[in-house]
């Protein structure tokens, strides 16, 4: 906070004025109150309200995580169940090869790629800023691309095997159209493990996608956690981590409530229970 050549008057004053001289215990109590009141502190850097940053922030991070999740919800749903219903195809094959490699490159690389590309090459769109929709774009799809991977391949799964369960022959029988068939009851009884899937991702994109905000400029809060961590800012850290953790518990949350909603076994189980 004030520099290695810091005279240690300065640096006990300091100490002194953020309660380093009292007890273990006495400090975490004092943190726990602090919080019961929404405040995490000060930032060490600039002395600003941590909770100010992370509240001006945090729309930021919410809005890129909604376009991406935009984006790969439709996409990745659509693959994975064109997939199923031509399992052993051309086009099978080529749609778990995409997905496999989506998995397996890293963010910063295909971030990168993409700015190169788009922005330097291409000259499509800025490779960095916040707040217009032209800034939104390539960090958004960078975070879409492993969640459409993800998404198609546990689709892919899921359809395959409803595909395969007795009661479809007797819906089948009744004559429905393959259509209604497949959007009807293959895809609702689908969606427990897909909705899984993207609340994981829709969580940790709300905690920050830390790489993609800072590759893109995005000034979102999980560039201000990286500042803090480079910064060792560690009021900015403690404070995104425990808001980070607050909402991926209400988000798997939401994912309950959704189940109970979707799936009326579960209902009956808990009535059972």
């Amino acid at each position: 906070m004030v520099g290695e050549r810091a005279s240690p008057e300065t640096i006990q004053r300091i100490r002194k004025q953020m309660g380093g001289e009292k007890g273990v215990i006495e400090q975490y109590a004092g943190y726990l109150g602090l919080l019961a009141r929404g405040e995490f502190g000060r930032s060490y850097y600039t002395n600003r309200r941590v909770a100010d940053d992370l509240t001006a922030k945090f729309p930021n991070t919410m809005m890129l995580a909604a376009g991406a999740m935009l984006l790969a919800i439709p996409i990745g749903i659509a693959l994975g169940f064109a997939a199923a219903l031509r399992r052993g195809s051309l086009i099978d094959r080529l749609i778990t090869t995409v997905s496999v490699i989506g998995i397996s490159v890293p963010v910063f690389w295909s971030g990168l790629l993409l700015m190169l590309v788009v922005s330097f090459y291409l000259k499509l769109l800025p490779p960095s800023g916040t707040g217009e929709l032209r800034f939104l774009v390539l960090p958004a799809v960078t975070l879409a691309l492993p969640a459409v991977a993800t998404l198609a391949r546990v689709t892919r799964t899921t359809v395959i095997d409803i595909l395969d369960m007795p009661f479809l022959q007797a819906v089948r029988a009744k004559g429905l159209a393959p259509w209604r068939v497949n959007m009807v009851h293959v895809l609702r009884n689908a969606l427990i493990p897909i909705i899984t899937i993207i609340g994981l991702d829709f969580g940790s994109y709300l905690n920050g996608a830390v790489l993609t905000e800072t590759i893109f400029g995005w000034d979102g809060i999980g560039r201000y956690a990286m500042e803090g961590i480079i910064r060792r800012d560690y009021p900015v850290v403690m404070g995104t981590i425990i808001v980070g953790t607050s909402v991926f518990v209400l988000i798997n949350l939401s994912v309950d409530i959704i189940y109970h909603w979707l799936d009326p076994r579960v209902r009956l189980h808990k009535k059972g229970a």
